[in-house]
C-alpha cells in the first residue's frame, strides 16, 4: 500500500487552515493519487509558538516559526512543509527549496478598531491612540502616517489579538487580510464574525505596503527530493512565483529579517512589466524611504537587487 504524504505544519488554527488550502489544491490536481487524498498532517510546535510574552524581533525573528518544521523535514519525518512565505527567511538553507507557490491572496493589511462608528481609518483614530502590532514594518508605516500614535507590541494568534482588542487595553490593531479571510472571519467589508463590537477597514498600498511574501502559501522540501518537487510543482502559480522572487531578492540584498522595517510588494502592470513598491525605515536614519521601480518579468531578481542598491544609495 502506498504511504500517504506526511505534511508538516504549525498547530495554530490559521496554519492548519492554510495547510488544508494547499492540500485541497493538490487533491484537485492529483485526484487519483491516494498519497495526497489521505495525507497525514503532522502538527509541529515551533519556538515562535511557545513564546507569547515577547515580540518576534526580541526572540530571533519569524524564522522561529519554521525552524523545528525544517528540522523534521531534514530528518525525513515529513515529506514537505507548508508555510506562510513571509515567515520563511530569504536565504534558505542549501538543503531546502520551495517547491510550489500558491496564487497570492489579497496582500493588504487591515486596521481593526473597537468602535461602532461607521467610518474606520487611520486618520479617524483619536490622538495618542494605542495600536497593537508586533511588526516593525507596520509600526514604522503607522508612525509615518500618524506620528502621534502609541504603537505597542502585540503577540499571539489572530483570535488572541482580537480578544485583546475587545478587552479594551488597545484602541486598534493591524492584521493581514489574508489570515482573517482564510479563517472566515469577515461577515462583510467592515464587520468581523463573532466580534460585533469590532470594525475594520482595508489599508491601501499607499498607506501600508505589505511584508515580503505576504498572502502567499508555499511548500518546502528537501532539495534532493526530485519526485516530491515534481509532484508539488504542478500547482505552483507562475505569476505569484515571479513576483515573490523580486521581493525576496530585495530582502537578500538588504540583509533584511523580521527586525528590519522593510516592506515590498511586486505586481504585474497591464503591459506585463513588474512594478515593485518598497518602504524602508532604518532606525538609525529616523526617516522613511519609499521607492517604486519597474523591471522585466524574465529577470525578477534583477529588479529586487536594483531596488536594494537604490535604497542603499539613500541611506
Amino acid at each position: 500500500m502506498t504511504s500517504p504524504y506526511r505534511i508538516g505544519t504549525r498547530k495554530s488554527p490559521l496554519a492548519l487552515k492554510q495547510t488544508d488550502i494547499l492540500v485541497k489544491s493538490l487533491q484537485q490536481a492529483h485526484a487519483k493519487d491516494l498519497r495526497i487524498q489521505n495525507p497525514e498532517i503532522v502538527g509541529i510546535t515551533t519556538t515562535g509558538d511557545c513564546v507569547q510574552d515577547k515580540s518576534l524581533s526580541e526572540i530571533g525573528g519569524k524564522a522561529l516559526f519554521v525552524k523545528e518544521i525544517e528540522q523534521a523535514l531534514f530528518e525525513k519525518r515529513i515529506d514537505f512543509a507548508v508555510h506562510s512565505l513571509k515567515d520563511v527567511e530569504a536565504n534558505l538553507c542549501p538543503d531546502f527549496q520551495l517547491a510550489c507557490v500558491l496564487e497570492r491572496e489579497v496582500v493588504n493589511d487591515v486596521l481593526i478598531v473597537k468602535s461602532r462608528a461607521h467610518e474606520v481609518s487611520v486618520g479617524c483614530l483619536k490622538t495618542d491612540a494605542i495600536v497593537g502590532t508586533c511588526s516593525p514594518r507596520r509600526k514604522a508605516q503607522l508612525l509615518d502616517l500618524r506620528p502621534d500614535l502609541r504603537v505597542v507590541p502585540l503577540t499571539g494568534n489572530i483570535l488572541t489579538r482580537l480578544v485583546r482588542l475587545e478587552e479594551g487595553a488597545l484602541d486598534a490593531i493591524v492584521l493581514a487580510f489574508a489570515g482573517l479571510k482564510r479563517l472566515d472571519l469577515f461577515e462583510d467589508d467592515a464587520q468581523l464574525k463573532g466580534h460585533p463590537n469590532l470594525k475594520s477597514c482595508l489599508l491601501s498600498l499607499e498607506e501600508m505596503i505589505p511584508a515580503v511574501g505576504q498572502g502567499v502559501l508555499v511548500a518546502e522540501i528537501l532539495k534532493s527530493d526530485k519526485a516530491t518537487f515534481d509532484f508539488l510543482k504542478t500547482i505552483s502559480h507562475k505569476e505569484t512565483e515571479v513576483c515573490i522572487r523580486a521581493e525576496r531578492s530585495l530582502l537578500k540584498e538588504m540583509g533584511g529579517d523580521c527586525k528590519t522595517p522593510i516592506a515590498a510588494y511586486c505586481s504585474f502592470t497591464s503591459s506585463s512589466e513588474l512594478f515593485l513598491k518598497v518602504f524602508y525605515a532604518p532606525l538609525e536614519l529616523k526617516k522613511s524611504i519609499r521607492i517604486e521601480l519597474f523591471g522585466a518579468m524574465d529577470d525578477p531578481e534583477a529588479l529586487g537587487i536594483r531596488a536594494g542598491i537604490e535604497l542603499k544609495k539613500r541611506l
